[in-house]
């Protein structure tokens, strides 16, 4: 198996609630990682394993390797088009690290991180669905603040930017989105929410 295989394994395992798995998987293409001479594959696999990790409640694991992800994310690399890690930019970086700190409650830096990622130019076709989900994102990041205006701004954005897409990840978003809106039921807002989301489903 192939360690591109091993770090897909890592994420499903994460998906899923497989946390000893995941961390397992992870650790195995940091491992190799250690032997290549590509910042973008390593910051990938760095990034996983700190994703499983905090996963995992491993704060000081997932700090490590996010550290290290940065690091590797940062260095320029000549041969980055060439790379099957090409696609792993800086913005994803953000975005993925954005989530894992968010899992630990640090919600400043959470929010610091999807804003770099909304920041950045995301060279990519399917860059309308990447900015949906991160803007779903970021929204439970601020309602969790307890910015609940600042939420519902954000997921209008979200709606707006989400309108004609078709993808498992951005109706999970919604879905999420729509099972939180539904204590502020008395907010004029959040129902012009729900009644804009219920139209992404019928």
């Amino acid at each position: 198996m192939s360690t591109r295989s091993w770090s897909g394994l890592a994420v499903q395992c994460v998906d899923l609630g497989y946390r000893a798995e995941a961390v397992q998987l992870g650790e195995a293409c940091v491992e190799y990682g250690r032997h290549l001479d590509n910042p973008r594959a390593v910051a990938y696999y760095e990034a996983t394993l700190a994703n499983a990790a905090a996963q995992d409640d491993d704060r000081r694991m997932a700090t490590k390797h996010l550290a290290l992800s940065e690091t590797a994310i940062g260095k320029p690399t000549a041969s980055a088009g060439n790379s099957w890690a090409a696609h792993y930019s800086p913005g994803r970086w953000a975005h993925e690290s954005g989530m894992s700190v968010s899992r630990f409650g640090d919600l400043d830096a959470a929010e610091e991180h999807l804003h770099l990622h909304l920041a950045l130019d995301i060279h990519s076709l399917d860059r309308r669905r990447i900015r949906a989900i991160v803007l779903a994102n970021l929204g439970g990041v601020r309602l969790r603040q307890g910015d609940v205006d600042g939420a519902m701004a954000t997921w209008s954005e979200f709606l707006d930017c989400a309108d004609g897409i078709r993808s498992v990840k951005v109706r999970a978003a919604l879905q999420d989105m729509r099972v939180r809106l539904r204590r502020y039921s008395g907010v004029p807002e959040a129902q012009e929410l729900q009644e804009r989301g219920a139209r992404f489903v019928t």
